[in-house]
């Protein structure tokens, strides 16, 4: 696989196999994915991997623990304009149509929603936490980081899911993982093998076209 076909076939899975992914492979993952770009070589990024038994100690932890948390940062602008707007909305209606939940069923996208809580099934979750002192440009390391991490996935056949979710979550994730408090959690991460027959995993998110927001001088 080239880096061109890994690109492509990367998507966001959310209906893993409970197959578990071995130690060494997460840890051959990491070592690459750190080679990822860092200004200055800061490499900003801490990571917490919980996979095995400590999974099913996380999930009862978080059923311990208040459903939502205020989150540290916002995910999304305030009052978010176009056309990132009607992006965010059509991806939304996108991925409750693959698993037939209509705009009015608000119970149904709830639960859908809920399923970020169990890692949509995945045996092994990442945690990125970057120390609070940083700024932006570490945190674009922290992205460079999990895309490079993910691209690197697809190469060894595994599948992933950020998920900014947790920032909603952040004091549950925290207090679990042992993060000290000069650690801010930016996102997790689900990192599993596919369920190739769940049909939330044929959704394919669209891009806008390049000449919308790429300018040639």
């Amino acid at each position: 696989m080239d880096v061109s076909d890994a690109v492509r076939a990367r998507r966001s899975i959310r209906q893993f196999r409970p197959d578990p992914v071995d130690d060494a492979l997460l840890r051959s993952l990491l070592t690459e994915a750190a080679r990822a770009p860092s200004g200055g070589n800061l490499q900003p990024w801490r990571i917490y991997v919980v996979t095995g038994p400590a999974m099913t100690s996380l999930r009862n932890h978080l059923d311990d623990q208040p459903p939502f948390e205020t989150p540290e940062y916002d995910i999304y602008p305030p009052a978010l304009f176009e056309p990132y707007r009607t992006n965010r909305f059509s991806l939304g209606e996108q991925l409750y149509a693959t698993v037939g939940i209509p705009r009015e069923d608000k119970a149904g996208r709830l639960r859908q929603f809920a399923h970020n809580d169990r890692f949509f099934g995945a045996p092994t979750a990442l945690f990125c936490f970057v120390d609070r002192r940083m700024g932006p440009p570490q945190w674009s390391d922290c992205g460079m980081f999990l895309q490079t991490l993910m691209l690197l996935a697809v190469e060894r056949g595994l599948a992933t899911c950020a998920q900014e979710y947790w920032s909603v979550r952040h004091e549950a994730v925290s207090s679990f993982v042992g993060a000290p408090d000069n650690e801010m959690l930016f996102c997790g991460m689900s990192v599993g093998y596919e369920d190739q027959s769940a049909a939330i995993n044929g959704l394919r998110s669209e891009r806008m076209p390049l000449d919308q927001w790429a300018t040639f001088l």
